[in-house]
């Protein structure tokens, strides 16, 4: 894009509001050839980012074009894909291969899809010019009117924006429809369409009540970053503010683009192999016996549950992606710390027979009988009801014992979570409120909002707390899902609480804690016994904690593009209920056509039940939570984990209050909600771990090294490029799943050969006998 500086005193007043005002900081208007007023960011161009406010200044530019943005395209667009996002979301749950539908996909689809629309559908504002410059004057003819409705013009950044966010708002509801599937699928409960259509709004809008009271420090807070929503931004401004042909930038995102969606096919399909390569599995690939189970236990990582993926690298974008590398690095530092530590503690406790781990698997997430076989569920719950005869004939549970130190960790995390925003970021947070009140904010893009558009009003996201909640409980009073009213207010007292607490560590590091596995935990505990009970207490618990962040996120990316709050409150409301709406027709009409094939088996090429199937038992063996968790119980330090994480945030902030800084380095930059989590993160996520060398590889060379010693590099290239690797992993990958991997029918699988090894690993680890 080609700029000229031109002096502020020339720039309309509008103009000057939208480059908004810099503390300590030069400000250099400059225009485009479109005569655009720009906020350049050059003032230090080799300005290193660290924290949100460098973000803010040096990365983030405040230029505002004040574009249409509630159009009749926008909305049609948007609605379209919603309903795209959700259909395919929801068919997915059904498919033998899954595929996410991410951002940056649906960001490229919709430029295009709006670009032709813009091209090839007649322009209105064309249409006016010509009129005008034929002499027309005064009131519009109809006929101009009527097609400025429907394209009124260019294709623009703030219509693209509300495409992107509204379709992936339609995808909240995938994860109460599973509920709804499986409780249809595998008990004989009555399954309505005012259950469903109820219970639906209710999980999907509770959270956003929450993040209407959490705004000043979930979203206009200087440091709520959201660094893993970064990529997309800069793609959305990259697309729309610059032209390939003056852009290197943009040139580069296209570069990117084209290769990486040649490569993909590779890895993807080819040649999987590049996903794990492991040099000491090659080396010793013809070991058998224990020797091959250490290697594999230690060096594979192919497949979920197959080993650690020591020093293992993967090559496939599609599991590296621009999440990764766009956390800042003190949370790459964290992760990498946490995941030795899990490394050490996962081989100790397994080689150390804890818990009786060696009589089991090294890792699995499956309850398990003595002898490491699956445990009968069914029968134990026959009909979806705990028979206790059964239970005292087949003897409880068992777990290995890397997944019960990981469960330990999740739990420890979240009680560190809690104790750190109040210890560490307590007073931050009394004053962001305090701020707020007084309308004064040390964030410049909220202050810019502030200042160019009315705020969303508090009431509003209050009669969506409120009317969120009363429908829930209609469903508990009405309907028969064995959740009582008392645990439903218990189930959202518990999301209301952590929430908060998630989505300000979220804001600030890019990455939250899980916490959907206290919330089974505990109503394991409350409703023992009642595995239905036990999904809608999770579903409702856990999905306000996500979607307080889901939606806290959206409203960030939303400041960083200039979207009218209103708007961007009604469009994420919108996609929310529209995409819960078409999840429940997906869904019914799937599982009315495939009951037999959901139920039983793995299904064939067009349709599983393996997803659903696995949300049941994890749901049934929550159930028999009073028989293994509480205290005295085989894993009764499970729970303790809480107290255990609180503990230890508390005995920092001691330590912190005596000896605030070692040499140089602040001790309040650690966050052992962050380290907590990733010492356990391996056995509890059940991810390829070939990918994590790989990670934390990529992670540090983007986040210390281009971003201490290429800060420009890092600035202008870094994330849009990441972006696009992002997009064309994605579109590769769905073109893929329908043509040769089976979600569209018959699978083609590639010929079998050295490089995807169909009989053993994929990283050519031995399999021991």
């Amino acid at each position: 894009m080609s700029e000229s500086p031109v002096k502020t005193s020339d720039i309309s007043v509008a103009s000057q509001e939208a480059i908004g005002e810099k503390n300590d900081v030069t400000v250099l208007a400059t225009k485009d050839e479109h005569g655009i007023v720009d906020d350049e960011l050059d003032s230090n161009p080799d300005a290193i980012i660290v924290t949100g406010a460098d973000a803010a200044i040096h990365l983030l530019p405040l230029r505002d074009d004040f574009e249409k943005v509630l159009t009749f395209r926008s909305i049609f667009l948007a609605s379209g894909l919603a309903c795209f996002q959700a259909v395919m979301y929801q068919i997915y749950q059904f498919k033998p291969t899954l595929v996410t539908i991410q951002g940056t996909f649906i960001v490229l689809i919709s430029y295009f899809i709006g670009n032709a629309w813009a091209k090839f559908l007649p322009r209105g504002d064309k249409f006016e010019a010509r009129w005008r410059a034929q002499g027309g004057q005064g009131k519009l003819p109809l006929w101009i009117t009527v097609m400025k409705f429907f394209n009124h013009g260019p294709w623009n950044l703030k219509e693209h924006s509300i495409c992107a966010i509204t379709a992936t708002s339609a995808s909240n509801a995938a994860a109460s429809s599973s509920v709804f599937a499986a409780q249809d699928l595998f008990y004989n409960l009555p399954l309505n369409p005012a259950t469903v259509i109820l219970s639906t709004i209710s999980i999907g809008l509770f959270g956003y009540g929450i993040c209407g009271i959490m705004r000043p420090i979930a979203v206009w807070h200087t440091e709520a970053v959201y660094w893993s929503t970064l990529p997309t931004v800069k793609t959305l401004q990259g697309l729309h503010w610059q032209q390939v042909k003056n852009s290197k930038p943009l040139r580069y995102f296209w570069y990117a683009f084209t290769g990486m969606s040649i490569y993909e096919i590779v890895p993807a399909y080819i040649f999987p192999w590049l996903n794990s390569v492991s040099i000491p599995c090659l080396a010793a690939q013809k070991a058998t016996g224990e020797t091959a189970s250490v290697l594999n236990n230690v060096f594979g990582g192919a497949t979920n549950n197959q080993g650690l993926g020591l020093f293992t690298l993967s090559f496939d974008w599609q599991y590296l992606t621009s999440f990764q590398t766009s956390l800042p690095l003190k949370l790459q530092i964290h992760q990498a710390l946490g995941l030795g530590t899990c490394f050490i503690a996962m081989i100790g406790i397994y080689y150390g027979n804890a818990w009786n781990a060696r009589s089991l698997p090294f890792m699995s997430t499956s309850m398990l009988m003595s002898n490491g076989t699956k445990y009968p569920l069914d029968d134990v719950f026959p009909g979806g009801v705990l028979d206790k005869v059964a239970l005292t004939e087949v003897g409880l549970p068992r777990l290995t014992g890397t997944f019960a130190f990981s469960l330990f960790m999740a739990n420890a995390a979240i009680g560190a979570l809690i104790v750190h925003c109040i210890l560490f970021w307590g007073g931050d947070i009394k004053r962001a409120y305090k701020s707020a009140r007084e309308g004064r904010y040390d964030d410049r893009h909220h202050a810019h909002m502030a200042k160019h558009y009315k705020e969303a009003p508090w009431w509003w996201y209050i009669v969506v707390l409120v009317g969120s909640f009363i429908l829930g409980l209609i469903v508990t009073l009405k309907e028969n899902i064995t959740l009582s009213a008392w645990a439903y207010v218990l189930s959202l007292l518990l999301g209301c609480i952590i929430s908060p607490f998630s989505t300000i560590l979220y804001s600030r590091f890019g990455n939250g804690i899980a916490t959907n596995n206290l919330s089974k935990m505990l109503a394991g505990l409350i409703l023992p016994g009642r595995p239905v009970g036990n999904m809608y207490f999770a579903a409702w618990s856990h999905n306000v904690i996500s979607n307080a962040v889901t939606l806290s996120n959206d409203l960030k990316m939303g400041e960083y593009l200039k979207i009218p709050p209103r708007i961007m409150f009604l469009t994420q409301i919108y996609g929310t209920i529209l995409g819960g709406f078409v999840n429940y027709a997906i869904m019914i009409s799937i599982v009315s056509g495939n009951r037999e094939l959901l139920t039983n088996g793995n299904g064939n090429s067009s349709w599983s039940g393996a997803t659903i199937q696995s949300y049941n038992t994890n749901a049934a063996s929550w159930a028999l939570a009073p028989y293994i968790y509480k205290i005295g119980t085989p894993y009764g330090a499970v729970p303790i984990g809480i107290a255990a994480g609180a503990a230890a945030v508390v005995v920092h902030r001691i330590i912190y209050q005596f000896v605030p800084k070692v040499g140089k380095f602040d001790l309040s930059e650690i966050n052992l909600p962050q380290y907590i989590q990733y010492a356990g993160y391996i056995p509890y996520n059940q991810s390829q771990t070939c990918v994590i060398f790989t990670w934390i590889i990529g992670g540090f060379y983007v986040q210390y090294y281009l971003r201490n010693y290429r800060p420009r590099i890092f600035r202008d290239y870094s994330y849009l490029i990441t972006g696009a690797f992002d997009g064309a992993s994605l579109t590769v990958l769905f073109i893929l799943s329908f043509a040769v991997f089976g979600a569209g029918g018959v699978s083609h699988p590639f010929p079998s050969w050295w490089g995807n090894n169909e009989n053993g690993n994929y990283d050519w680890c031995p399999v021991a006998e």
